[in-house]
C-alpha cells in the first residue's frame, strides 16, 4: 500500500491535545465498525480527560499522528464513554487477539500483534495486522526506540477475520461469503487450533449455513465433536446429525453418552434413525462400521440413459457416485459400471453389456486390513459391502479407509497452525 501506514501502538496511550498544542488528556483506544466491507473506517476515539471516559468523534480529529492526536474546534463533548451496537475496540477487542487468515494456504489462525491503519479518501482505516514477534517487541520498547525495528510487509486487513465473540456491543459473526470459500476440513482444522471460545464461534458462524455446519462436525477430530455435542441441547444435536452422511452420523451418535443417545436417535427422521441403528450393529473396525449405506443401484437391463439419469438427480457426494452398482431382483450385487464408462457408451445400451459381472466386495464382518489391500489391489476408490446372502448393503470409499489408517493427528501435522 502506497500511503503511510500509521502503528495502532504509536498512538495508544499517547497524549491528546487541543488545537493549539496544549494536552487535554490521553487517548485509551481506537474504534472502528468492523461489520463494514473493505478496510474499517475509524468512527472515533476513546479519550480520558481528567478522570472521565469519553467519545471523540472521528470528525473532531484534526491529526492521528505517532505519538499524539490532535483535536479540532473549540468545544469538546463532556459525554462519558458508552459502546454503541457493531462498535469494537481496536486495542482493547482486537491487539494481541485471534484472527482467521483466510486466503492464507491452508487458512491459518494469526495473533494480531499490531494492527495497521492508513489514510485513505480523507478516512482513517484498518488496512492490515502484523502478527510477527518483531511487532510485538516493537511494541514493549519504549516509544523513543520503537524507530529501531524497521517496518515489515502485513498481512491485509480483507483476508483477515477477527473473533470478537467476547465483545458485548458486537456480536459479530464471521463473514459466511469468505467462510464458505473454505473446505469444511479447513473450517475443521481452525476450530481445533483455536481455544474452546474461538472454536465456539467459528461453529457458530458456519451454522448459518445448515449443510456446511454438519460437514464442518463430520472433519472435526473425536475430541472437538464430543466438547462441542456436548455444550448443546438434544434437538440441536439431532438438527446436525440429521444433515450428515449416515456412516459419519454413526460414528458421532457412538461418542454421545448412552442415556442421551436414545434422546438423539428418537428426535431424528424414521428413515435416517433406521439407517443408523442399523450401522450401530456393526463393529466400527469393520467394513460394516465403515461403510455408507448410500449408494446408487439400478437394474441390469435397464439402459444407460437412465443409469446416468440417476446419478445426476442423486444428492450424493461426488466421492461416492464413481460406480454404479447392478442389483437382481433380491437386492443381491451381480454387476457394476464405473461412471466414465456410462459416459462414453451409447445411451440405449443395456447395463449389463457394460458392466463388470464379477464385481469385488467384501463381507460385512471383513477387518480394516482386508479392506485396504482390497481396495489398493484392485485399485478401488469405492468398494461395495455384502451381508452373507449377497445382498449389496453398503459401500466404503477410499477416504473412510485413510481416516482409519492414518496416525492420530495427521491433520495436525500438516495442517493449520496457530502462530
Amino acid at each position: 500500500m502506497s500511503t503511510e501506514v500509521l502503528h495502532l501502538s504509536s498512538v495508544l496511550r499517547c497524549p491528546l491535545l487541543d488545537r493549539s498544542g496544549e494536552r487535554l488528556g490521553r487517548v485509551e483506544d481506537l474504534i472502528v465498525r468492523l461489520a463494514d466491507r473493505g478496510y474499517p473506517p475509524v468512527t472515533g476515539l476513546k479519550a480520558k480527560i481528567g478522570g472521565r471516559e469519553l467519545f471523540v468523534p472521528v470528525d473532531r480529529i484534526a491529526e492521528l499522528a505517532p505519538g499524539a492526536v490532535r483535536l479540532s474546534g473549540e468545544k469538546l463533548s463532556l459525554g462519558r464513554f458508552e459502546r454503541r451496537v457493531g462498535e469494537v475496540l481496536l486495542g482493547q477487542d482486537v491487539l494481541g487477539r485471534k484472527l482467521v487468515n483466510v486466503e492464507a494456504d491452508p487458512p491459518q489462525l494469526v495473533t494480531a500483534r499490531e494492527i495497521e491503519l492508513a489514510c485513505i479518501d480523507g478516512w482513517w482505516r484498518v488496512v492490515g495486522v502484523d502478527h510477527t514477534a518483531r511487532a510485538r517487541l516493537r511494541r514493549l520498547l519504549p516509544r523513543r526506540l520503537r524507530g529501531l525495528f524497521g517496518d515489515r510487509p502485513f498481512l491485509d486487513w480483507t483476508d483477515m477475520e477477527p473473533f470478537v465473540g467476547h465483545v458485548p456491543s458486537a456480536r459479530l459473526r464471521f463473514s459466511h461469503r469468505k467462510l464458505a470459500n473454505l473446505h469444511p476440513a479447513e473450517i475443521a482444522d481452525l476450530v481445533e487450533a483455536a481455544s474452546h471460545d474461538e472454536g465456539e464461534e467459528l461453529i457458530e458462524a458456519v451454522g448459518q449455513d445448515r449443510e456446511l455446519e454438519a460437514d464442518v462436525f463430520e472433519e472435526l477430530d473425536d475430541h472437538h465433536r464430543q466438547e462441542f455435542i456436548r455444550e448443546r441441547p438434544d434437538a440441536q444435536v439431532a438438527a446436525v446429525i440429521a444433515r450428515m452422511a449416515p456412516d459419519d452420523a454413526a460414528d458421532l451418535i457412538v461418542e454421545i453418552d448412552q442415556d442421551r443417545r436414545a434422546r438423539v436417535l428418537a428426535l431424528l427422521p424414521a428413515g435416517q434413525r433406521r439407517q443408523i441403528e442399523a450401522l450401530l450393529g456393526y463393529n466400527p473396525a469393520t467394513a460394516g462400521g465403515l461403510m455408507s449405506p448410500d449408494f446408487v443401484a439400478r437394474a441390469p437391463s435397464e439402459e444407460v440413459a437412465l443409469a446416468l439419469a440417476a446419478v445426476r438427480d442423486s444428492d450424493l457426494g461426488a466421492g461416492t457416485l464413481t460406480t454404479v452398482y447392478l442389483l437382481d431382483t433380491e437386492g443381491r450385487l451381480c454387476g457394476s459400471v464405473f461412471v466414465v464408462t456410462l459416459l462414453r457408451s451409447d445411451p440405449q445400451t443395456p447395463l449389463q453389456d457394460i458392466a463388470e459381472h464379477e464385481p469385488v466386495s467384501v463381507a460385512t464382518d471383513a477387518d480394516l486390513p482386508e479392506v485396504a489391500r482390497t481396495m489398493s489391489d484392485y485399485n478401488l476408490v469405492m468398494l461395495a459391502v455384502v451381508d452373507e446372502d449377497g445382498r449389496m448393503v453398503g459401500a466404503i470409499t477410499v477416504d473412510d479407509v485413510l481416516g482409519q489408517t492414518l496416525p492420530a493427528g495427521w491433520r495436525r501435522r500438516y495442517g493449520v497452525v496457530s502462530d
